[in-house]
């Protein structure tokens, strides 16, 4: 595998959702090609369609919650080689950055971002992290 160029689909597996990205190393800077929450339901077809798109060199699959059951699913795709991530604190460092991104507006603005939940899933976030940890590992 060309270390310098690289394309993972990522995923950060749950009981009911799962948070996906497809995130593209490219000499040292990465890309996010495609980021979404999805049904757990749904986790193969998303894979196998985002693997049919992108071409993954790698599936990164976060070690968490219900990671055994998303690895199966998987694996059973045979889109690419599928690689287990350490995911300790990834939600924290996910929600910092989904509020880097989504900066507060009005009022919740006021609160301390420590207090506030973000208004919808950020799986797809925590799933983006856990392809550049990854990545940065090449």
């Amino acid at each position: 595998m060309n270390t310098s160029n690289v394309t993972v689909v990522a995923i950060d597996p749950g009981r009911a959702k799962c948070g996906i990205a497809v995130v593209r190393k490219s000499d040292g800077t990465f890309e996010v090609l495609h980021r979404e929450v999805v049904a757990t339901a749904k986790l193969g077809l998303t894979v196998a369609n985002l693997a049919s798109r992108f071409s993954p060199d790698a599936v990164v699959l976060g070690g968490g919650t219900s990671s055994s059951e998303a690895a199966r699913v998987v694996e059973n795709l045979q889109s690419a080689p599928v690689v287990i991530v350490e995911e300790k604190f990834s939600t924290l460092a996910a929600r910092k950055r989904y509020f880097e991104e989504n900066p507060p507006r009005g009022l919740r603005r006021l609160i301390p971002l420590s207090l506030q939940v973000p208004p919808h899933p950020y799986d797809d976030y925590v799933a983006v992290m856990l392809a550049e940890k990854y990545l940065q590992s090449l």
